[in-house]
């Protein structure tokens, strides 16, 4: 009776204006390769973090790189600096 637990990215997805780019990962526990459960955690990765994503996988990594070009980083910047104009910080 071998128990296992595998835990994959079964689900990216990109979203928004901004490309945020939606992770799912799913825990999968079984026994003798039959499935007893499933479980799913969601994060996020915003272009905000677009510096720092050595945490995340390769494909994600990837995909980051390909969907935030320089103008879309720019164009978020702007965004934020017009937003926290607004909001008077």
């Amino acid at each position: 009776m071998a128990i296992t637990k595998e835990i994959i990215e079964d689900k990216i997805e990109i979203v928004g204006d901004y490309k945020t780019i939606q992770v799912r990962t799913a825990t999968i526990i079984k026994e003798d390769g039959v499935e007893l459960s499933r479980s799913f955690h969601r994060h996020m990765v915003t272009i905000d973090q677009a510096d720092n994503i050595s945490n995340e996988s390769s494909e994600v990594q990837s995909i980051a790189a390909t969907v935030w070009t320089d103008e879309l980083k720019e164009a978020k910047k702007l965004a934020n600096e017009t937003a926290n104009e607004n909001s008077g910080i």
